[in-house]
This record gives structure tokens, sequence and C-alpha cells, in this order.
């Protein structure tokens, strides 16, 4: 069959019309009473940012109440004025980050030259790094340039930050690294 240009625009605007016209007798009662049973009816519901590009996209989470307050559902936030309710495959799929059964929630630790890793216990995990980071920072920090200047900095070290951090908390944590001597700072979201 050969349709030219007006006969598809006569079958388009019937077909439009048809199903208008359909549509003005449609009973919404049940598409209602599904809406009310939803399981994130009762969830709590707070906002957060996606951790995953330096983008920052505001994220809605729901989350069971009760003592486990498990993650059921992510979605983007219509009130966000980056992504104004949009996500994209990593940030829509965030709440299979938090229910996956093979995540890693506690640190494990390689000794040097060894083949396997040992669970430990988190106090231990940060006083290993507070250490090595005193190490390397004692142990590399310059006093004196070659001109003979004062520089007080460490080339050792190097931080970066997230894209998850908002400004107020990038402030206190950029203090901090330079409060150590650090030079080479950057961030996520420039990188």
């Amino acid at each position: 069959m050969k349709v030219n240009r007006r006969e598809f625009l006569k079958i388009s605007a019937g077909t439009a019309a048809g199903v208008m016209a359909l549509g003005l007798g449609m009973d919404l009662k049940p598409v209602k009473s599904y809406a009310q049973t939803l399981r994130i009816r009762y969830a709590k519901e707070s906002t957060t940012i996606c951790p995953y590009c330096a983008v920052g996209c505001g994220i809605i989470v729901h989350t069971s109440k009760g003592a486990g307050g498990r993650v059921i559902n992510c979605e983007g936030d219509p009130d966000h004025p980056i992504n104004e309710g949009s996500l994209c495959s990593k940030g829509a799929a965030l709440s299979q980050l938090v229910n996956n059964q093979n995540r890693l929630v506690t640190p494990y630790y390689r000794k040097p030259y060894s083949h396997a890793w040992q669970k430990v216990s988190w106090d231990w995990a940060l006083y290993k790094i507070a250490l090595n980071i005193k190490k390397t920072r004692d142990e590399t920090f310059i006093h004196k340039n070659s001109k003979g200047e004062v520089v007080n900095r460490t080339e050792a070290i190097a931080h970066v930050g997230s894209a998850a951090l908002d400004n107020e908390e990038c402030w206190p944590l950029q203090a901090m690294m330079r409060a150590m001597g650090l030079v080479y700072i950057e961030h996520q979201a420039r990188i």
C-alpha cells in the first residue's frame, strides 16, 4: 500500500482523535488505588548527591522505617537545580550499590609481599592510614627550597577531593591538607 504525505497525516489525525475519544471515558480508579499502595508510601525520604561523577546530581533516597533502614528506592530530585530529576544510568542504579550482597563494608589489609587479604577493623585501618601519612610527611618534609626560602611543604603526598562533597565540606578538607604541607591538591570536579 502506497501512502502519500497527505493520507498519512489524515490517518494520524484520525488515530489521535480516536485515542483521545476513548481516553475520555477511561476509569482511573484502579490506577489511583495502585498508586496508594506503592512500597515507598511509608518510607523515609532524604536527599543526597550522586557519588559517581563531578556533576553533582541530586537524588531522593527512600529508606524503610525500622531498625534496618534499608534503601528501597533512589530517584532523581526534580527540585535539584543541576539535574532537575533526571539521572544517568549509574545514578539511576544507585540503590544496587548499597543493596549489593558483594559490597565490602569492612576494610581489608594486605601485608607487604603477601598475597592474602585479611579483614581488619575500621579503627585499625584508620590508625594505619594516619601512621603512614605521618611517616611519609616526616620523611619528605621540605622546610626550605634550594634558594633558601621557607616553603614548609611535602611533595610526596597528593590529595584528590570527591565530587560528592559540596563547597562547605571541601573548604575544611582543603585547609587540613594545606596545614599538613600538601601542595598537590586537586578536586574531581576539575579533572
